[in-house]
Order: structure tokens, then sequence, then C-alpha cells
């Protein structure tokens, strides 16, 4: 047996999912009694195996060296034992380190203007409305649920977010609401029909523009709900909102841009205004992507440009563009279960997804669901609504009440009896 064989056949006899392995030619590792068969048609494979490197064995599958034989859920228990290595473990410490980051900001600049953005937003978004409509829900909530409730259906949990979110933004009748990265809409049509607000969204997605303007005329919005194909670098300042919300959409902005993002979102917010930042954060504090090979896979064939931040780091820009973070909640369990049920939504239409959409399409996304899924619930990846406000700076009713805003200090009003 060759060395690398001895090393996959030691990492498959430890799996707890029974696994088997087929090289090349026929000859297979693992029990004949496998829930789970990896299948190789390209020895180099093999040492992407060895070395732990998933993200590899990724790009293999969607490029036709690999094929797989049974469920997402067997796949990812399996992955995770043939890591080995916790993929957040940082990379930042030696003399170097200094040096490091400055490339990773240089890089990060880069490919941030706004031009790479709309490219990168429509690489990702624009693939297939018909495709994302297989597995999302009915309102298409491309961000993560809120099961308020353990035995909520996934289109009942995203409307728990919905209105979690526009309870914890206090919005009422007649305020300027403004959605940045509004997707598909159902916030900022949530928010106008439950609320009434005057709405505006922004996307750099063509196709969810035309989507979300659709409704708009459906639902006899004009007037009062706008979506625009815009930067939000672009948004104009001389009439600042009394609420926005930013979902699911700061993970594109990069991390060189995080300071001049929440700049701009101080500049649009009215004194006293809420913020709501809810988007996906890095479990480990120094790892600028996943480890074994994950990052590169989701940069190459699901989000280029993508970058996240540890919580830390974002409530520290933050708080130097002089907003203040009034409340913060973790919801990374939830993200794995929205994941995991999209991800099942996916499988269980694998037919009609290969019609709409390429092959290589339809794979990517079986791994990047599932693999979500799974990195949230080891805590890779995590997730955090942020609520924030731009203070009044104006005197109030008493000594020291110089920096106020529509939030009452207490969470009680988050929750309806």
């Amino acid at each position: 047996m060759q060395p690398l064989e001895a090393i996959v056949r030691d990492k498959f006899t430890a799996l707890d999912t029974p696994a088997a392995l087929i090289l090349p030619g026929g000859r297979r590792i693992g029990p004949e009694s496998a829930r789970l068969i990896v299948q190789l048609n390209d020895m180099r494979s093999l040492a992407h195996v060895a070395a732990g490197q998933v993200g590899k064995l990724a790009e293999d599958y969607v490029e036709g060296r690999v094929e797989i034989d049974g469920s997402m859920r067997d796949l990812m228990a399996s992955a995770t034992g043939l890591m080995g290595d916790d993929p957040t473990r940082g990379t930042e410490a030696g003399p170097w380190a200094w040096w490091r980051g400055l490339m990773r900001r240089g890089k990060s600049l880069a490919k941030h203007s706004a031009e790479t953005d709309a490219r990168q937003v429509q690489f990702h978004y624009d693939v297939s409305d018909d495709f994302y409509a297989l597995w999302l829900d009915p309102r298409r909530v491309y961000s993560c649920a809120y099961y308020s409730e353990p035995s909520m259906t996934l289109a009942r949990a995203q409307e728990s977010k919905l209105d979690h979110i526009c309870r914890k933004l206090m919005l009422r009748e007649g305020e300027r609401f403004l959605d940045i990265g509004a997707g598909w809409g159902g916030l900022l049509l949530w928010a106008a029909e439950h609320y009434g607000v005057r709405g505006t969204g922004i996307t750099l997605s063509k196709n969810q523009h035309a989507h979300v303007n659709r409704l708009i005329q459906e639902r006899g919005l004009s007037g009062r709900v706008t979506m625009e194909l815009l930067d939000y670098r672009a948004l104009p300042e001389d009439q600042p909102w009394d609420k926005i919300a930013s979902i699911g959409m700061f993970e594109h902005v990069g991390a060189a841009m995080l300071p001049t993002y929440f700049g701009k979102l101080y500049r649009l917010l009215k004194p006293g205004g809420l913020l709501m930042n809810h988007g996906i954060t890095a479990g480990g504090t120094r790892n600028a992507q996943l480890g074994a090979g994950i990052g590169d896979f989701i940069e190459r064939y699901i989000f280029p440009g993508g970058e996240l931040l540890h919580l830390s780091h974002v409530l520290r820009d933050l708080s130097e563009a002089r907003l203040e973070a009034l409340d913060v909640e973790n919801l990374r369990p939830h993200y794995a279960r929205t994941l995991w049920a999209w991800s099942d939504g996916l499988e269980s239409q694998l037919g009609r997804a290969r019609e709409i959409t390429a092959e290589k399409v339809v794979r990517a996304y079986r791994l990047y669901l599932a693999g979500c899924a799974m990195s949230f619930e080891q805590g890779w990846i995590s997730l955090h609504q942020v609520l924030a406000s731009r203070p009044t700076g104006a005197a109030g009713d008493g000594p020291m009440r110089g920096a106020q805003s529509s939030f009452p200090f207490q969470r009680a009003y988050m929750y309806r009896p």
C-alpha cells in the first residue's frame, strides 16, 4: 500500500459515519456497508483527502474529478473528521503578522471598488431566480431565519425574523426606512405592509431589482416603496433616514472597507435613529478566512470578494464611526437550522435544479449550503444582529443626557406576549 493510501485508510477507519473511498481503477478503502461513498476519478484528489483539504475536495467534486454517493449530512459529518485541524485557527502570530495584514488590506481595497462589487454580487445573486426559488421560502428571504418557536417551518421562521428586525428597529408608520442590500424584498415589503413605513431598498443584483419592482407594482405599493439598483456608497445624504437595515449584506463590504461602510451609515442615519446590521461573522479572532481550503472554495465558486470579521472587529469599526452599539444577539444556531432547511430543499429538487442551471452550479451549491450548515454548527462562523444608533448629541431632559436615541435601553419591547 502506498503511503498516501495508508494515511487515507487510517482517516476513514476513524470516521464516526461509515464511509468508503473508491480509487481510480476500482480499489476500495472502507467498509462495504458504508452509507457514504466518495469516488475519485483522478489520483491527485487522494492527496487532498490525506491532507484534510476538504475545500480542494469540494473543488474536485464541482469539476467532476470526484463523485459522491450519499447524503449531504453524512458527507459533512465525514468532512469534519477528515480535516483534523480547526479551520478558524489564526495565522497572525510571528514577526511577519504586520506585513501580512498590510498586504491583505491592500488586496481587500483592490477588490471592493463599486464596479467590482457589482460584478461579484451579480455573480452570486443573478445565477437564476428560479434556482433560488427551489429551496428558499416563498418570500425568498436569503438570510438567517429566526426560530422563535422550535416547531416553525422555514417560511414561518423567516416571517418571524422579519418581524423581529422590525420590532428591534421600532418601526413606526410614516417613518423613512432604508434597506441596504434588500435582496428579493422580503424585509422591505414586510416593513411597508405591516408597519406602514415609506421604504427604499437598494441592491446590485439586476434580477433582484427587477423582481422587487414587479412585487411593488403587484401589491399596490408604488409611491410608498421604491427599489433601486445602486451601490451603498452612491446613496445621497441630504435626507437622512429614520431607520436603516442592512441584512446579510456587509459580508460583501470587505474588511478594509468597513470604516467607509459604517461611516456612510452614520451619515445616512438621522440623529437618534436606529440601525440594524445583521450579518455573518468569523468564528475565530485572527483568521482571514476558513482554512482547509474552505475559504478558497467559497471565494472561487460562491462569494467572490466575500470577507468575514470577528464580532469584536466589527464593533470596533462601528464604534469608530461614532455609532453606538445598543444590543447584540447571536443567531448562530438559527442559521445552522436555516441552512439545513435550504440544503434539504435543494436536495429534494436536484433534477429540477439541473434543468434550470449548470451542473457545476448545482454541485457547488450542494456543498456550499451543507458545508455552511456544518460550519455554523461547529462555531467556525457565526451570525450577529447588532442594533446601533446615531446618538443625538443634543441636550435632553437632565444632566448627562446628551447622547440619546429612540432605544429604551431594555429589551422588553422586542418581544410580544
